[in-house]
């Protein structure tokens, strides 16, 4: 087991505020594929619940905060055993508001050496402020479902890889500095920090991938994830293939086949830097203004957002999509 840390010294602004939904023709993509599940890749729920509990449990993962460093050793400790090679990758950057932060992203990879390769991706940070609630609005939110409940997921997978490999390679990469961002609309390219300045200087020169997935909010109870615009734009055979799985395990009422707009995500600079496609798997409650869900940068976004039947929906789709892929 190899720990490798990768210094590097500025980070981009960049933007993850939601667009103005496109419509296109949700029919072109077939999510009829059967892809077969491996039962003896069985995603554990209630292991993956333990690891979102447990960065919840550090608090708000505000970049330059004690509680922060706090988590990151935690995804350190905790990934070190299961990674064939860990990296650690350090930068620093300006926020749209003019604060300079620390950026720490974490890189756990799996069969380093196979040239087909998946990769995986959430981010571990955690808002500054509560915008979309109604009182103690200047103050930081947990995170549970946006933040935690993806790398919960993931930390899991990688106990699964563990035990388990798989023949292809897989990168899981967790981004930090994602979500200190502007919400006005004025400040162009403020959200996704790790994402944007990871995808400039990957882990690995020339790094490359067949296409990722990027985990965003999958933790809520009866979440729905539709297919995200820049997804189903730029990597729509793995949209389906995703999908198909999901649909085949029995999680068709998770895994809804509508269209929910564009996200500017973490996925969008990956797809723009490396050209590799990748989707974006996240909740859309078409009931609020924004899709986001009612959790969103408020402070309810706490354990109670947080349901293991979603996290075992999200988790064992994507175990039997490296499975079988």
């Amino acid at each position: 087991m190899r720990i490798l840390l990768v210094s590097f010294l500025f980070l981009f602004l960049i933007s993850c505020n939601n667009q103005a939904s496109k419509t296109n023709n949700s029919e072109a993509v077939d999510t009829s594929q059967v892809i077969e599940p491996t039962p003896s890749r069985v995603f554990n729920e209630d292991s993956a619940y333990l690891h979102v509990l447990n960065q919840v449990n550090f608090g708000p993962r505000v970049p330059g905060t004690k509680t922060h460093k706090q988590c990151f050793d935690y995804f350190v400790k905790v990934l070190r055993p299961l990674a064939d090679t860990l990296y650690l990758q350090y930068s620093t950057t300006t926020t749209y508001d003019k604060k300079i932060i620390p950026v720490m992203n974490v890189i756990a990879s799996f069969n380093p050496a196979a040239s087909k390769r998946i990769l995986l991706c959430a981010h571990w940070d955690t808002r500054p402020f509560a915008d979309q609630d109604v009182k103690d609005k200047d103050k930081p939110i947990l995170g549970a479902n946006d933040g935690a409940s993806g790398v919960g997921i993931l930390i899991e997978i990688a106990s699964a890889l563990k035990k388990q490999p798989v023949d292809i390679g897989v990168d899981i990469v967790l981004f930090d500095a994602e979500d200190w961002g502007d919400n006005s609309g004025e400040v162009e390219d403020s959200y996704c920090l790790g994402s944007q300045y990871w995808a400039k200087n990957p882990h690995i020169a020339s790094y490359k991938a067949d296409f990722g997935i990027l985990l965003d909010m999958v933790g809520a109870p009866n979440a729905v994830f539709g297919f995200e615009g820049y997804s189903l734009a730029e990597a729509q055979t793995y949209l389906s293939m995703v999908w198909s799985s999901a649909n085949n395990a029995g999680y068709s009422n998770y895994f809804k086949n509508f269209e929910r707009g564009y996200v500017t995500d973490d996925h969008v600079y990956v797809m723009k830097h490396l050209k590799i496609p990748m989707i974006d798997i996240i909740d859309c409650d078409v009931n609020t203004a924004s899709h986001f869900g009612k959790y969103w940068h408020t402070h309810n976004d706490n354990m109670d957002a947080i349901d293991k039947k979603t996290l075992k929906a999200v988790g064992q789709t994507l175990l039997n999509v490296l499975s079988t892929y």
